[in-house]
């Protein structure tokens, strides 16, 4: 749907579609800048679940003047991870001597609330509940978008229904989707399958470790830590054309029996419940745009890059992306009757310079896992290695 121009609609610098840590990071960074924001966010798709920020996020938080409003009380500390990881011996990586400090175990709605509320802090105008349903390009150059839903008192524009507003940038922060940069002609490249199949354990008073786990297998790898909320996220990542035994409940939890590690830490003080729930499923594919930024639009968060969760930088990348979009914007929007548009092309070389970053670490990663190169899921990962490597 193209919205129809309306005069008398309401007037924005910049629209950000998406209301997680990335778009929040943008809509920060534009209000600080002195920038008119309007942040979307549509509140759909299943719950973020499990996530853990490494210590460096509270840097990029501070950068936003951010952090100790939304890694306050709700969030569990991680102090460090276990692996198990090209052999079966356990691994351990202590946060101790991380400059830092430790990292946390995220209650992600809280999380992302509390970073939405920095955001109106900050100057923005915050419509929850609301989606970008419709764009289309003024004669002057910039947006006319259609918005859908809202939240706030019933003669509020737009509250419950449908309004239109006008812009001059829209910042696309919607996640894997990319809606609004594939909807501008951006092309998204997947790179693998993966998926996870995750299920909650219930609360054990005695489960007092605050560290996450990682356990390799023959197809996939299991990954376990504590929640804020209480009890413990158990996950499954394997692709999805190999998930197929263990989607169903009784497969999950025999496999997740049959593992070395897992199955103690989350078993540690008694045995499994007769009848476990099912496990859900969650995209966790590997996946970026050929470019970040077009006429009049830019990615930040997923839509841009999205990372295999072993690395443990989706939270992080979508902070500093989303901060470095919004920056970005506001130089190009001071700079725009000259034509330059040097922040943008700088911020795609950031997130490139990510991307590649990620590639070679996640290579040289699962390179340490030998055991198992003749199966489907690790011959996939090791096929552009040089063999020197594993």
């Amino acid at each position: 749907m193209s919205p129809a121009l309306a005069p008398g609609a309401e007037t924005y610098d910049v629209v950000v579609a998406g209301g997680g840590p990335a778009g929040c990071a943008a809509a920060i960074a534009l209000a600080g800048a002195g920038r008119t924001v309007l942040l979307a966010d549509a509140g759909t798709g299943p719950p973020k679940v499990g996530e853990t920020l490494v210590p460096a996020g509270r840097v990029l938080l501070g950068d936003l003047g951010v952090a100790d409003r939304v890694l306050g009380s709700g969030h569990l500390p991680c102090y460090g991870s276990l692996s198990a990881w090209g052999s079966a011996d356990l691994h351990a990586v202590d946060f101790i001597n991380d400059p830092h400090g430790h990292g946390w175990h995220l209650d992600r709605r809280l999380f992302d609330r509390r970073l939405r509320d920095a955001s109106r802090a900050a100057g923005a105008e915050v419509a929850e509940g609301t989606a970008v349903r419709g764009t289309a390009r003024r004669p002057d150059g910039g947006w006319s978008l259609a918005l859908r839903g809202g939240t706030g008192p019933a003669d509020a524009p737009g509250a419950g229904g449908e309004r239109t507003v006008c812009c001059r940038w829209v910042i696309d922060a919607t996640g894997r989707a990319a809606a609004i940069a594939v909807r501008c002609g951006a092309r998204r490249w997947v790179r693998d399958r993966l998926a996870a199949l995750y299920a909650h354990l219930e609360t054990d008073a005695l489960d007092t470790d605050r560290r996450s786990l990682v356990e390799s297998d023959e197809d996939g790898w299991w990954y376990t830590a504590p929640q804020p909320s209480g009890g413990r996220l158990v996950a499954y990542f394997t692709d999805t054309d190999l998930s197929a035994a263990p989607y169903t409940a009784r497969h999950f939890h025999r496999r997740l029996s049959a593992t070395r590690h897992v199955s103690r830490w989350t078993h540690r003080h008694g045995p499994p419940p007769a009848t476990p729930a099912a496990p859900r499923r969650a995209a966790a594919h590997t996946a970026h745009l050929d470019r970040v930024y077009g006429d009049g639009w830019t990615a930040a968060g997923d839509a841009a890059i999205a990372f295999d969760p072993l690395s443990s930088q989706g939270v992080l990348t979508a902070l500093y992306t989303g901060m470095s979009a919004g920056l970005a914007v506001d130089a190009h929007l001071s700079r725009v009757q000259r034509g330059a548009d040097s922040g943008l092309a700088a911020y795609a070389h950031k997130v490139e310079a990510a991307r590649t970053a990620f590639l070679r670490g996640h290579r040289l990663v699962h390179a340490q896992e030998a055991r198992w190169i003749h199966r489907t899921f690790w011959a996939r990962r090791l096929a552009d290695l040089p063999k020197s490597l594993y």
